[in-house]
């Protein structure tokens, strides 16, 4: 009898995620479509991101397609054309995007390159009255982000960050528990998410990353960390620097450093991000209940995930195809995103305030604006 009980709670479990997955997927709110066609996007940048991630997943999009490039190599971008089969017409320079204003067919610009070049690209592209996506994390500076948010407010576009781990069932699960409180509030979270980094890279180029893991690999801990308390900023981080063993690649920035984030109900997290180790684990604990991602936490599959009540299994879904669907569709039928540029821009007020933790040594408040 006690194991039909409980089976029967991780059925009702598993089908209230599947109704909350069912109504926010972009193929369930086609109905809010005010249009039949498929709205373009345009990707800012063509490294191995919008290669082997973006522009496969719109190939499986129902309600956005591939139209345009901005490159600076513009006979990739006449190969992506050929590939994609979208006009030669809608490529693009870095010092061209301006002309966007004047094509048709592109009504999105996903702007995929390094961080530092965030803020310029994107608000280009609201200045040309394209919606816009930022590739995580949203700028290098907060200064940067109100940049950004001011040009796409003057200019009346949407924005949204590619967080596209809103769209993952496991995600959503932690959300829902964050929110109804199946195990009590999440009180002491850890994490870490690391990979070893052979040669140098932009990722390790300060001016460009903006830092080092923290910027690439930390901010998906930040936002675990966010959606386990319900969407609340932590309000106190201290943080600390490893030393470093490969000098030669991290030469200006951080190579592993850990951190602790605070909350006002006395909720703790602590974190490690690393580009020489290699971890992707996630843990939230309450007093009646625990949810581990113990492998592969943050990736493009993630699992296997188990909570106290036992293990969870929903099928992979291509996170970057919904993540775009359902920004096309908030488009089409005026309805803010889930995620926005205010949720990136909270988040570097967190990096920032890591940052100034890890240099002054000293417990830092997290700022609100």
């Amino acid at each position: 009898m006690t194991n039909r009980r409980v089976s029967r709670r991780r059925f009702l479990e598993q089908a209230t995620l599947a109704t909350t997955l069912a109504a926010t997927s972009p193929w369930a709110r086609a109905a809010e479509s005010t249009s039949a066609r498929k709205l373009g996007v345009a990707l800012v940048g063509l490294g191995g991101y919008s290669t082997r991630q973006l522009g496969p997943a719109l190939r499986e999009t129902k309600f956005c397609q591939l139209a345009g490039v901005v490159t600076g190599d513009r006979a990739k971008g006449q190969q992506w054309a050929r590939d994609y089969g979208f006009s030669e017409r809608s490529i693009y320079s870095y010092d061209t995007m301006a002309r966007l204003a004047d094509d048709a067919a592109i009504d999105i610009v996903y702007v995929v390159t390094p961080n530092g070049l965030h803020a310029e690209h994107a608000i280009a592209a609201a200045k040309a009255g394209k919606h816009v996506i930022i590739e995580k994390p949203m700028c290098n500076t907060v200064a940067d982000c109100d940049a950004v948010l001011a040009a796409c407010k003057a200019a009346n576009v949407r924005h949204s960050i590619g967080y596209r781990l809103f769209w993952d069932p496991y995600h959503t699960e932690l959300r829902r528990l964050a929110k109804q409180q199946d195990f009590g509030p999440f009180t002491k979270i850890t994490g870490d998410r690391a990979f070893v980094m052979r040669e140098w890279r932009w990722r390790a180029d300060k001016k460009l990353a903006g830092g080092g893991p923290l910027m690439d690999l930390g901010v998906y801990l930040i936002q675990g960390a966010c959606m386990a308390k319900d969407g609340v900023a932590p309000s106190f981080v201290t943080a600390r620097e490893l030393p470093k063993t490969r000098p030669e690649i991290s030469r200006d920035t951080e190579e592993t450093l850990q951190w602790t984030m605070e909350w006002p109900d006395g909720a703790s997290a602590g974190f490690t991000a690393s580009y020489q180790q290699n971890h992707d684990h996630f843990r939230a604990e309450a007093p009646r209940g625990w949810i581990d991602f113990k492998q592969k936490a943050f990736s493009y599959k993630v699992g296997p995930v188990e909570t106290s009540r036992g293990p969870l299994s929903y099928p992979a879904p291509y996170q970057q195809a919904l993540q775009m669907d359902d920004f096309a569709q908030c488009i089409q039928a005026g309805r803010t995103p889930m995620v926005t540029g205010e949720m990136g821009k909270r988040d570097l007020l967190i990096i920032e305030s890591i940052y100034r933790a890890m240099a002054s040594g000293q417990r830092e408040a997290v700022r609100t604006s």
